[in-house]
């Protein structure tokens, strides 16, 4: 059945809402407050063609998943989906990206921060507001970063290392870098193939994924782009205020192979992030309920503020596999996930991107070894994240008792620009190679080989709490 776009432009409230993707014609109206982000992000569309908002952060599988056939009102002739008459939910200037001209080739891009200055040339607006906002005046954001450049390395001379081996092991899972990819929502934004393409490199470099609650593609999609069934796939769990969703979302993850449930804790609202606020305050400068209302806030608007340590008790009765906390901001949090017993703790403080002015997470594992070293005992896992950008940052981390380091921002940025999958095993080859680079100059072999006496932390355990009761 054909549809006119003045039937379409018909029905554009929430009384009765359709849209158009990818020319079939949908009436979303009983979906609006199903939907994880709000019914704001689809009324935005109401009446109009919203291929361009989903496809930025949705594959097609999900409509089949989500609207039932009953939603389908018919099909709209391709060339009546005219962009200037029917319109979309964001301005393509807020959508499309900044340079059109070719990107820089790969192989001019030398470090982590290269990638980031491209990421801002050719993401769009929003996709850059997203990624890269942090909370209120972005001080934790910066002092992750900083927090690194305050220790300083003790290299060992006259070290005979013919080579050295990166290796290690995730929950039990060996990985060839001890680096892996941080749970980042809607990879699409950076490149169509999204959290499929950060599979696929993870796959050929040997290392193991975190698959964000927020995934623009499912976690069945992410599973087949892998290169083997012994790639380590990992799902991180945000609790939604609908248990139910949670339930089914865990055990999808189960049911795709995750090998791991890594349950993120330090949001359980959603950060100020005023970069990401201020761009969205153009999207629909009519809707003054919309104003303030920036991507994050939208995609995280479902989750639970509600669960405490309890919830622990709930996951394992869902899924039998390893849990790890992410979003340890404290060393008396960590103790307490010690004595809960999970396999393993992220020291994170979401990338600066919840609360401001949250302490570093190289802080958190300083206080750890000062003041629980038992936790060190080897029984449970300690990753870190934020702030990560060099291959001396990671062997610092290492050193001090972390067993791997996550990234998020850094396999974002690499997917832009058109540069997907290849730009993703560039930036890892350049920290592998910087990586290996360092453990030789500190005379370390292997992982094993570093140790808190190869690193100076003086200058930032002038920052760490004075005394703390267990």
């Amino acid at each position: 059945m054909l549809v006119t776009r003045a039937e379409i432009q018909r029905h554009n409230s929430r009384q009765s809402c359709w849209v158009a993707i990818h020319g079939a014609v949908y009436d979303v109206t009983e979906f609006l407050d199903e939907h994880p982000g709000g019914a704001k992000v689809i009324l935005r569309c109401a009446g109009r063609d919203a291929t361009r908002d989903f496809d930025s952060v949705h594959s097609l599988e999900l409509l089949a998943e989500t609207l039932p056939e009953t939603t389908l009102r018919g099909h709209i002739e391709s060339a009546d989906l005219v962009q200037k008459e029917i319109g979309h939910g964001s301005s393509p200037a807020q959508t499309s990206p900044r340079d059109l001209s070719p990107p820089p080739p790969l192989n001019t891009l030398i470090n982590l921060h290269d990638f980031e200055r491209v990421a801002e040339r050719y993401l769009s607006p929003n996709a850059w507001a997203y990624y890269t906002s942090a909370a209120d005046d972005e001080i934790s954001k910066r002092n992750n970063s900083k927090a690194y450049q305050k220790v300083a390395l003790r290299p060992r001379i006259l070290k005979k290392v013919p080579s050295v081996d990166t290796a290690t092991s995730i929950l039990g899972h060996p990985v060839a870098l001890p680096v892996y990819l941080s749970p980042v929502g809607i990879a699409k934004y950076a490149h169509p193939d999204g959290e499929c393409a950060l599979a696929r490199a993870a796959g050929k470099e040997g290392l193991a994924q975190v698959l964000a609650n927020g995934s623009s593609m499912p976690v069945e999609k992410v599973r087949q782009s892998r290169l083997t069934e012994d790639q380590p796939l990992f799902f991180q769990l945000y609790v939604n205020r609908d248990i139910s969703k949670s339930v089914e979302s865990v055990t999808r993850a189960v049911k795709a192979g995750a090998r791991g449930i890594w349950i993120t804790v330090d949001s359980p609202v959603v950060g100020k992030r005023e970069m990401d606020e201020r761009l969205n305050l153009d999207i629909s400068a009519t809707d003054s309920d919309a104003q303030g209302v920036g991507v994050a806030k939208v995609m995280a608007s479902s989750i639970s503020p509600f669960i405490d340590w309890g919830i622990l008790t709930w996951i394992r009765e869902l899924a039998d596999l390893p849990i790890v906390i992410k979003g340890i901001q404290c060393v008396e949090d960590a103790a307490l996930a010690y004595e809960y017993g999970v396999q393993g703790i992220v020291l994170s403080n979401h990338g600066g991107r919840s609360q401001d002015t949250a302490q570093s997470p190289l802080l958190t594992l300083l206080e750890i070894r000062k003041f629980a070293p038992h936790i060190l005992d080897g029984r449970m896992q300690i990753f870190i994240d934020g702030g990560i950008r060099r291959g001396t940052d990671v062997l610092k981390a290492i050193a001090l008792g972390a067993t791997a380091v996550g990234l998020g921002r850094p396999f974002l940025y690499s997917l832009s620009a058109g540069y997907g999958e290849n730009g993703v095993r560039r930036m890892v080859q350049i920290l592998r190679q910087e990586i290996e680079a360092n453990m030789t100059f500190l005379g370390a072999t292997c992982l094993k080989d570093l140790r808190p006496e190869m690193i100076n932390t003086s200058r930032l355990e002038r920052e760490m709490v004075g005394s703390v009761k267990l």
